[in-house]
């Protein structure tokens, strides 16, 4: 019936689509606004793509793998459009991990990572494993086209506002993670810190609880500081970004009262990281580092060691605060008294799924 509209609505929007190209490689404004454009629309496409996925893996018997598709994805077809490329580094920290489980299955994990802005989206589908998916908030169960897909993903929904099921949702969860070898990836800030700075906030002890109880290790991903491109409010820009792997930290031997002692030395472990393979924030020493072009840099089994150029700054402003936040929290020895701020709205792991799962 209005097919007669559609040659001259793509005719205008191409012709929109690249002006605004061409005039977002002078503007930053017009390059914020494109690229934003991009990260939005491919982010609503892919999220009802991945309902198609979700049907079709549940269907293959491929529903525990149903996130890893969808971030690929999403980062496959992202990345060059707003070119934002990512390097990782200690990969091999997680595939072999991940890999080197009993009867060849893999090994479950926590994997935690540190937590920017809604960008992280685009990090998060360069590096999300297999085996692994997401632990969400309650409310967003009845979010369009999200709801539907985290539904069929197998997501665990959560009442922050009720302790009980909450805590409840946690056992469960370390439950699978042994049965099935369902990996749980957790932003332990339990919200976004975008900051010009190369610093995390406090770490939320939900997730080094629950490595503790399911006895599986602690996977530190750490993700450069990304505000030189992305600052939230008027830029958005092209570049390269480092993801780093730490190695594995075992749980094993430990109980409820190295709760507090887990979660202080993984947050030192990445803030130190976060520093060395960031560029100095404003009140950094030293030159900011150059970042080669895209077409210049080099592959991932090029880059070997990290670069002795980057160095970590010297402000221990955030390992004082994780000392105290930890003062503030000790431990009673007993799982239970994980409190409701604990349950991160950002945590992720995947629900039992119902009958038999071919992997």
């Amino acid at each position: 019936m209005f097919g007669w509209l559609a040659k001259p609505v793509t005719l205008i929007s191409t012709i929109a689509l690249s002006s605004l190209s061409l005039l977002s490689k002078r503007y930053q404004r017009v390059r914020y606004g494109y690229h934003l454009l991009i990260y939005v629309s491919t982010l609503g496409a892919l999220s009802i793509w991945g309902v198609v996925v979700s049907v079709l893996a549940s269907v293959t018997g491929q529903r525990l793998n149903i996130n890893y598709y969808v971030a690929r994805s999403f980062y496959n077809v992202c990345s060059p459009l707003i070119n934002i490329r990512f390097i990782v580094e200690g990969e091999e920290h997680l595939t072999g991990l991940l890999r080197g489980g009993t009867d060849g299955q893999g090994q479950s994990a926590v994997l935690v990572g540190n937590h920017q802005s809604f960008l992280d989206i685009l990090y998060l589908g360069r590096i999300f494993p297999r085996h692994a998916s997401i632990m969400a908030k309650k409310e967003l169960k009845w979010a369009p086209l999200l709801g539907q897909y985290l539904a069929l993903s197998g997501a665990v929904f959560v009442d922050r506002k009720n302790r009980d099921a909450a805590r409840l949702a946690l056992e469960q969860a370390g439950d699978n993670m042994k049965k099935r070898q369902i990996s749980l990836w957790v932003f332990p800030e339990g919200t976004r810190t975008l900051s010009a700075e190369p610093t995390l906030k406090t770490f939320k002890k939900g997730a080094f609880h629950l490595a503790i109880q399911a006895k599986v290790p602690v996977v530190p991903v750490v993700c450069e500081n990304y505000h030189r491109l992305f600052d939230g409010k008027s830029r958005l820009d092209e570049g390269v970004l480092r993801i780093r792997v730490l190695p594995a930290i075992t749980t094993e031997g430990m109980g409820p009262d190295d709760v507090s002692a887990l979660t202080q030395s993984t947050r030192e472990k990445m803030v130190a990281t976060l520093r060395e393979i960031s560029a100095p924030g404003p009140l950094g020493r030293g030159p900011a580092r150059d970042v080669p072009p895209l077409e210049k840099l080099p592959s991932e089994q090029q880059l070997g060691q990290p670069t002795e150029g980057r160095r970590r700054s010297s402000d221990d402003g955030s390992v004082a605060d994780s000392q105290n936040g930890d003062s503030r929290n000790r431990e009673e020895g007993q799982w239970d008294s994980t409190t409701e701020d604990e349950m991160d709205d950002d945590a992720v792991l995947l629900k039992k799924p119902t009958g038999s799962v071919n992997v």
